[in-house]
């Protein structure tokens, strides 16, 4: 499987502005469940170099700010999130993560609280292949897909984080004294 085949499911499940990502995870699941099982762990295997790619420090600080917060579990969630919106925004937001504070719902969410995440995104080629098969995904060795927390900046630095994300922290951050 091609990446222009992987996020091609995501676009396909993306169509016509599904209300939620839960949903987008819900078409991903049916489409790929009708595939054979190869293809849907080789989808697997494609989410995981995504995972990979988007796993940088400075997204897991945007993270962290946009959702009051985020521990590993988060930071995957919050990705998860992030995929259901398509490869633009993830590579945009890779590249560099202070372009989320463009996002109406992340502008929002300065005000409202509003947090952002999706695991069901992650689980798609494992919901898949067992509906496929009645059985689970194979276990493979699944490569690190973020940077290990001991070897963070501090997050909790406002100081750096103004720096490193100037505009999330416009939103997020009370301004400095």
């Amino acid at each position: 499987m091609r990446t222009d085949d992987f996020w091609a499911v995501i676009d396909r499940a993306t169509a016509d502005r599904p209300a939620s990502p839960a949903e987008v995870a819900e078409r991903a699941v049916a489409e790929l469940a009708s595939r054979d099982p190869e293809e849907i762990v080789a989808w697997g295997r494609h989410l995981d170099k995504v995972m990979v790619a988007s796993g940088t420090e400075d997204l897991w600080a945007a993270a962290y700010l946009i959702n009051s917060g985020a521990d590993e579990a988060g930071f995957d969630a919050f990705r998860g999130w992030l995929i259901a919106h398509g490869r633009k925004a993830v590579a945009a937001a890779v590249q560099k993560p202070d372009v989320l504070a463009n996002v109406v719902v992340i502008k929002e969410a300065a005000d409202t609280g509003a947090v952002f995440e999706a695991e069901e995104v992650l689980g798609i080629a494992a919901r898949a292949y067992e509906e496929a098969t009645g059985q689970s995904l194979p276990a493979e060795e699944r490569p690190s897909h973020r940077p290990p927390v001991a070897d963070l900046w501090d997050f909790d630095n406002e100081d750096e984080m103004r720096r490193r994300l100037p505009r999330l922290s416009a939103l997020f951050l009370e301004p400095p004294d």
